[in-house]
């Protein structure tokens, strides 16, 4: 940043502003969709997050910089945005099989890797203990939104970008004691939602492993062969359905699961079209329409991978991620 920029700016230049803020659009997004997630969310608050930095430029008064303002003004309008959420589901549904365990709904969607590609390669400060693939990591990102909206402002500062605690104590307007023990209190509630230790690494994405990997899953999940598909999956292997507050966890649990699903579309044809979200290997799912020759869309699915296996199968069912993740709302068959 230019004193000379920030001047012009500040004088209502459109221009200067946006060569102020745009280095930081990306990143700020991703910022919200942690604390919110939501990637619909996270660009309606990156949307304020800039109206209200214009406004309120004048008053800037450089003791930090420009990217620390903006995350001040981001972090807060996402902590107003979760108090006045109204977006739980009310009913759990019951025409599933019974799942292994019923949990909080949480509202989250997947974030597509396409959106990942031009963030800006901003090393985290030196306090983060995350790294970015990590951090953007679906099991990560889920535990997050069982911590309560300040804890997950703070855990996302400090361990993910590596703000310092007086940082982020004058971000959130409060002090570094308070900081340190919602840092604390978070910690402690990530760590007891942590996979098992000694877990295999995921393959890499995209190399031999995951291509072999995801191969075997898409033909047996198109063929509906559920042994198959439980065959690929690790002992403890977790299925979920955001919003829906079910777990379907283990061999057993998923077998019931799947055989229950397939069975109301027996018949039909599956495909499944590949794509990428959270880092991690993803596809749009479709099944047969009974009365014309198209596949219409039947949800995504977000998998977890641990060695050669699948720890986790994510479901979401919202058509309106869709777009952002490049796929159709029907195939042609």
């Amino acid at each position: 940043m230019t004193e000379a920029t920030l001047s012009r700016a500040r004088a209502g230049d459109e221009v200067a502003f946006r060569e102020l803020t745009d280095p930081y659009r990306r990143e700020l997004q991703v910022h919200c969709y942690r604390i919110l997630g939501s990637v619909q969310d996270a660009e309606d608050l990156v949307q304020e997050t800039l109206l209200a930095a214009w406004r309120g430029l004048a008053g800037f008064e450089e003791r930090a910089s420009v990217r620390s303002w903006l995350y001040r003004i981001a972090t807060n309008r996402c902590l107003n945005a979760l108090r006045d959420s109204e977006r739980r589901p009310k009913e759990v549904r019951r025409d599933l099989p019974p799942p292994t365990r019923v949990t909080e709904p949480l509202w989250l969607e997947p974030y597509p890797d396409t959106m990942l590609e031009d963030m800006p390669d901003t090393a985290p400060g030196p306090e983060a203990r995350y790294e970015t693939r990590e951090s953007i990591a679906l099991a990560f990102v889920t535990g997050l939104q069982y911590l309560a909206p300040r804890q997950r402002a703070v855990i996302v500062l400090r361990d993910v970008l590596g703000f310092q605690a007086g940082e982020v104590a004058d971000m959130l307007d409060t002090s570094e004691a308070s900081v340190n023990s919602a840092l604390q209190r978070a910690r402690a509630t990530l760590d007891s939602r942590a996979p098992r230790a000694g877990r295999e690494r995921a393959p890499l994405p995209r190399s031999p492993e995951e291509r072999e990997l995801l191969a075997r899953f898409t033909d047996t999940f198109e063929d509906g062969d559920v042994d198959g598909i439980v065959a690929l999956l690790t002992q403890d292997a977790l299925l979920t359905m955001p919003p829906e507050p079910l777990e379907y966890q283990g061999h057993t649990a998923i077998h019931e699961f799947l055989a229950d699903r397939f069975a109301t579309h027996r018949g039909r044809r599956v495909r499944l079209v590949p794509t990428r979200a959270n880092g991690q290997p993803a596809f749009g799912h479709y099944i047969e329409d009974g009365h014309a020759p198209i596949a219409r869309s039947f949800g995504v699915i977000v998998l977890t991978l641990e060695g050669g296996r699948i720890s986790g199968l994510t479901r979401f069912g919202d058509s309106a991620i869709l777009r952002l993740l490049g796929l159709p709302r029907t195939l042609p068959l």
